[in-house]
């Protein structure tokens, strides 16, 4: 019950309210813009920090390393450390594919299906078979 003193809300979501989604706030704007004029970012911290773990690990030999471990082993546990940091790093640089539009020729849908030739065919027989579908 709405009392006389009150006025009627017209409350809730209204178009074009509030702000975009995937828009920046303005410290967030700030860190930004100045991590981009220091010249390194932390995307590229971390792709170099991965080529270096996988260079370092093609280079292991048996005899830096002593009794402790094997070179395989080494090698192992840079590899995973460079997947760990690329793991990280991958969204950054790679979209994923939920995110690309897949299309035809043209713009088109795809198109896709499946080609059983029996073995007991020539392949003359299976491009005239072939060319009578399309």
């Amino acid at each position: 019950m709405i009392e006389n003193n009150q006025k009627k809300s017209k409350g809730g979501a209204r178009p074009g309210a509030g702000r975009k989604s995937g828009s920046l706030t303005k410290r967030t704007r700030q860190i930004a813009e100045a991590v981009a004029t220091q010249g390194i970012t932390p995307l590229e911290v971390m792709m170099k920090v991965m080529h270096q773990l996988y260079e370092h690990a093609s280079n292991i030999r048996e005899e830096d390393l002593g009794e402790k471990e094997s070179a395989s082993e080494a090698r192992i546990k840079l590899l995973n450390m460079a997947a760990t940091v690329g793991r990280h790093a991958a969204p950054y640089v790679h979209p994923r594919l939920s995110a690309i539009e897949h299309t035809g020729k043209d713009g088109a849908p795809l198109q896709s299906g499946v080609l059983v030739v029996p073995s007991a065919m020539s392949m003359d027989e299976w491009e005239q078979a072939a060319q009578a579908k399309h």
